[in-house]
């Protein structure tokens, strides 16, 4: 029911909302024309790696090599079907926006109160709002009783807020979401108490969604800098091999005059040096790394950002509901004589009225997250008691007004004559009700100011009595109310969030809360959590008045920004990010999105979490647990680990592949080793090593104590390319020296052929073995790792070794000879000769990081 003495407006007749609808458009978010199966299609394939990979297939179908090309052709199609599903599920966060941004609504047409669709609503429409309602756009209120509505999808405020109907003479306006006592109800946000009646004056785009819907278009997606990375080195080496197969067809004919046979050794050559293995690697890492931590609660919508959330530097959280329940519980009782801290325990006597009577001031059935709060106190901490009164009778209800922020419920016991009274509200409204003193008023706010300190939203309760034979009073000052104290609630943090942001501190990732509560509330939560609050606080006021250059360097210091609205929120992660730092951002609210999609790393919470957020963000946590995100951090820290190590294992072992296709084909009179399919043979055994054996890694127990990455660090360079070039030195060395002995004893040159490819491939396999860790040996990580793929990978390449070469049909087909048990001795000892330094240099770096920790 409305107000009794408020004019409501007649409304629009249809015609005119037609009109309006015709003019304005839809009440829903723009969106652009979706893409068409073949474009995206064809975006995706402009990608540097699978141009590579469909270049490496058709030059394997052309061999007649159907498997290899069969294979290599089944990834170019799981890779685009998987780009264009992931991008598919991207674009829709303007579609989910939309969908929360337009409910059904009860607006006036024609003066009868009917039900339309949301996005049916226009300018003019008056709209009834009632508990329980979804806001279906921007409108000014001109009538509300008791109307509460929770903004946190817009201002990130855990409480909600109060409303009031616009005064006589305040323009039809609307203002910034937020803040009590307003009279601006916006699309998208929620009734949790009370009814009114608004006057529609923004729909659709012109929303405050809108604006979030327009920021979230104009954020551009970024590639990864191990994407870019392995894009540039893919064209580079593509150009490479390209120039150095057709360099071995010229000079090899020229010099020996066999055409077929030069063309045959550029093929060779240039299936050597093409690394299809890259793209290979970098699509099987990422899918399987998101299936891995999907086990772990954490959910990948681009699979691309796994690699950048190991290597992030910085996670901005949103307080409520991710660093917090967003539910509110009492935390204190404040009687005159006794503070107690509700922890569980039975109740003190002292404190029971207070609670009686907070219990008594709520609904029966409450929607606001505070009377529930009370609610569940009765029924835990009363039950039993005299205290809990199921059997009374709600009379009448004193609602909140702008002139006192207080209410009362006025309740008929069967076993009383008279009325009681619950009052519940600001403490000052209470103490103005209850007429205290200015000694007891001081008192009473000196307590406020503790309890405010400390994080606690207060409330004070008070009860009176009235005879029940008189008419009961139009105003709440009327009754004798007697102060029975205050009531501390709060936002509990989430169980297990202060060690983990201890293990982010640890991994050098700083935690930055960002927040639409009050400062106060913030930095309590902070400390609570054991942020590092030395470098004090932020407003979004503040925010937005600070120049670019100040609000990047204060970004580096200050761990709490309070107040916070999204245009602010996105100016921050931008400040970080022009710092250099790797950002990731928790949210579930709409008013994240635009910071969600900004952010390197995206990250939003799948329980509470709106479907803009889901949708707007790179990572899902499921069970909103801000623990799952450290453990996502190891999890992608150890992804790139061990992909860097599957990256330098096909660096080394493209080196003696190129090496032994190149040299033979310069040098007059030396015998081709490497064939096509040969070669084919041989990554046959490099594509599973690297994509699974690698991926199949434990993780290193200590990868969160390393030092984390640069932002523009790179992948290949300094010490990973130096090893790894280093071991495909080693390995082509080794491989020569046997080719060279072989030849010169006088073997012919299919034997010749056979001795430098068993070497080849005995050398292929202890790489694999070496660089499983670049900390422990051989036998170390043999001894403490788990990898059931290494046995299959180890057994397999041998057993198919010993095949080709002892088999004569296979023997024949890959134009080997036969070789002796010298020949297979030698063939091992080469290939230990060539990874010995590495197990070497691995004891020398574990004895120096011993001297080290000791000091000595």
């Amino acid at each position: 029911m409305v107000g009794a003495d408020v004019a409501i407006p007649a409304g629009l007749t249809e015609d005119q909302a037609a009109a309006r609808l015709a003019a304005d458009g839809p009440n829903e978010l723009p969106s652009a024309a979706p893409r068409s199966l073949a474009r995206q299609a064809w975006d995706v394939l402009r990608e540097p790696m699978l141009l590579l990979l469909l270049g490496a297939g058709t030059v394997n179908f052309l061999l007649a090599d159907v498997l290899e090309g069969a294979v290599l052709m089944s990834f170019v199609v799981v890779v685009i079907g998987i780009s264009i599903y992931q991008g598919h599920r991207t674009e829709n966060a303007l579609g989910a926006l939309r969908d929360l941004s337009a409910p059904r609504a009860q607006v006036i047409r024609d003066g009868t109160r009917v039900r339309i669709p949301g996005r049916d609503v226009v300018r003019g429409d008056v709209i009834w709002l009632a508990e329980g309602d979804r806001v279906p756009a921007d409108a000014v209120l001109v009538d509300s009783v008791n109307l509460t509505v929770d903004e946190s999808t817009l201002t990130g405020e855990s409480v909600p807020v109060r409303k009031r109907a616009v005064r006589a003479g305040e323009p039809h306006t609307m203002g910034p979401p937020g803040g009590e006592g307003t009279p601006w109800v916006f699309s998208g946000t929620l009734v949790v108490k009370g009814h009114g009646v608004a006057v529609t004056l923004a729909t659709g785009g012109r929303t405050e969604f809108g604006r979030i819907g327009t920021a979230l278009r104009s954020i551009e997606q970024e590639d990864t800098p191990l994407r870019r990375e392995v894009n540039r080195l893919v064209v580079v080496l593509a150009g490479i091999g390209v120039s150095a197969a057709a360099a071995v067809v010229v000079v090899y004919g020229l010099t020996r005059h066999h055409w077929l046979e030069g063309t045959l050794a550029g093929i060779g050559t240039a299936m050597a040096m093409l690394p299809e293995e890259f793209p290979v690697v970098l699509a099987v890492f990422l899918a399987l790394g998101a299936w891995r931590m999907s086990k772990r609660h954490v959910l990948t919508r681009r699979s691309a950002v796994i690699e950048t959330l190991g290597s992030a530097t910085v996670i901005c959280v949103d307080k409520t509901g991710t660093l917090t329940m967003n539910a509110m519980t009492i935390a204190d009782l404040y009687a005159p004589a006794c503070h107690w801290r509700v922890d569980g325990s039975p109740l003190p006597e002292a404190v029971h009225s207070l609670a009686e009577f907070g219990v008594l001031a709520s609904p029966i059935d409450p929607f606001d997250p505070m009377d529930r709060a009370f609610q569940e106190l009765g029924a835990r901490d009363l039950s039993g008691t005299e205290h809990l009164h199921g059997n009374w009778t709600l009379v009448r209800e004193y609602p909140l007004s702008d002139h006192l922020l207080a209410l009362s419920h006025v309740w008929r016991s069967p076993d009383l004559t008279d009325y009681v009274i619950a009052a519940k509200g600001a403490p000052e409204a209470i103490v103005d009700l209850c007429h205290l003193a200015d000694d007891q008023a001081a008192a009473v706010a000196a307590q406020v100011d503790v309890a405010t300190a400390g994080g606690r939203r207060v409330l004070a309760v008070a009860r009176a009595r009235f005879t029940a034979s008189g008419d009961l009073p139009t105003e709440q000052h009327d009754f004798d109310f007697e102060y029975l104290g205050l009531v501390g609630l709060h936002d509990p943090v989430r169980p297990g969030v202060a060690g983990a942001v201890a293990e982010c501190a640890t991994a050098g990732v700083r935690v930055v809360m960002i927040t639409g509560d009050a400062p106060g509330t913030a930095m309590a939560v902070a400390a609570e959590i054991g942020l590092d609050t030395g470098g004090g606080h932020l407003t979004g006021s503040q925010v937005a008045a600070m120049p670019v250059e100040e609000l990047a360097a204060r970004a580096g210091t200050v761990a709490v920004f309070a107040r916070m609205v999204p245009e602010q929120k996105l100016a921050l992660i931008r400040a970080l990010r022009a710092n250099g730092e790797i950002v990731g951002m928790t949210g579930d609210g709409v008013n994240d999105a635009p910071a969600l999609r900004a952010a390197d790393i995206g990250i939003a919470m799948g329980r509470r979490g709106t479907d803009v957020a889901r949708e707007a963000a790179a990572l899902v946590i499921t069970d909103d647990d801000f623990g799952s995100i450290v453990g996502g951090i190891r999890r992608g820290r150890g992804i790139f680990d061990n992909l860097r190590k599957a990256m330098s294992y096909v660096i080394a072992v493209h080196v003696p592949i190129v090496g032994m296709a190149l040299i033979p084909a310069f040098v007059r009179g030396w015998p081709l080793v490497l064939l096509p399919v040969q070669i084919a043979f041989l990554e046959l055994i490099i594509d599973p090593a690297c994509s699974v054996v690698f991926e199949s890694e434990q993780i290193d127990p200590q990868i969160m104590h390393q030092a984390r990455r640069a932002r523009d660090s790179r992948m290949f360079a300094g010490t990973t390319l130096l090893v790894a070039v280093l071991q495909g030195v080693s390995s082509l060395v080794a491989v020569l020296g046997v080719y060279l002995w072989a030849m010169h004893s006088g073997r012919p040159d299919d034997t010749v052929r056979s001795v430098t490819f068993a070497t080849l491939v005995v050398t292929n396999l202890l790489l694999i073995l070496v660089n499983r860790s670049w900390r422990l040996s051989l036998w170390g990580a043999l001894r403490t790792r788990r990898n059931v793929t290494v046995k299959w990978i180890l057994a397999g390449g041998a057993a198919l070794l010993v095949m080709l070469l002892n088999v004569a049909p296979l023997r024949r087909a890959f134009r080997f000879g036969p070789i002796g048990a010298v020949d297979w001795v030698i063939s091992l000892l080469a290939g230990c000769a060539a990874v010995t330094w590495f197990e070497f240099d691995k004891l020398r770096r574990r004895r120096s990081s011993v001297v080290s920790a000791t000091g000595e």
